[in-house]
């Protein structure tokens, strides 16, 4: 699973995500600019609430849930993080992978927004052509201490550009949960995996901490 560091800085991952409910106009943005605007929504929103920068999980949630999660392929990320065992997977266990890593993303999100504070995002130039349909955003969350490297891989749909992976200080989201996914598999199973995320979002839930 995700390191304490990395954890540690998933609130920069979440600030840059963030976005309000998806408008039509979204579909043409290009998508260093939709970067760049979710940035600026999440950061007004998190600094004009101190019910969220004082840890209010509820509201923190919320605010993942609805800006966050409607630009994330979460089909995709999640088949990528399962890895080769996705085929092998029923319908129903797709759908039940599918909602505990979403919980598990949220709860991990919701935790480390409570973190953000004055940061700034800076959104490096990006290397693409008009016509690319998988693309790299590249940023850096700029306040106290170092830059938080931060970089998007975002894939063009009908809809616009949606989020399928995250690189938080080097490391891609995705590929790290591979790992830990395919040993659990290997040792117990589809079903052994579904478990196992459900209990831990339980046992987070109850505790009302970060994942």
């Amino acid at each position: 699973m995700l390191s304490i560091r990395i954890t540690t800085w998933l609130a920069a991952a979440a600030m840059a995500l963030g976005l309000g409910a998806a408008r039509a106009a979204d579909a043409a943005k290009a998508p260093d600019q939709l970067i760049k605007e979710v940035s600026t929504d999440v950061l007004d929103t998190i600094k004009a609430d101190k019910s969220i920068q004082a840890g209010d999980v509820q509201k923190i949630t919320a605010l993942v849930d609805a800006k966050v999660m409607p630009h994330v392929n979460f089909q995709r990320m999640t088949a990528s993080a399962v890895g080769r065992y996705w085929r092998q997977a029923t319908p129903e266990q797709k759908q039940r992978l599918q909602e505990e890593f979403k919980v598990l993303l949220v709860r991990t999100y919701s935790g480390a927004l409570s973190q953000v504070k004055d940061q700034s995002v800076q959104l490096k130039p990006m290397r693409a052509n008009p016509e690319d349909k998988d693309v790299v955003v590249r940023t850096e969350v700029r306040g106290k201490g170092d830059p938080i490297q931060l970089d998007y891989r975002l894939e063009k749909k009908e809809d616009g550009w949606k989020i399928y992976d995250v690189n938080v200080l080097g490391v891609w989201l995705v590929q790290n949960y591979t790992s830990s996914f395919a040993q659990e598999i290997g040792a117990n199973g589809i079903d052994g995996l579904i478990a196992k995320l459900a209990e831990r979002n339980k046992s987070a839930a109850a505790n009302g901490s970060k994942t």
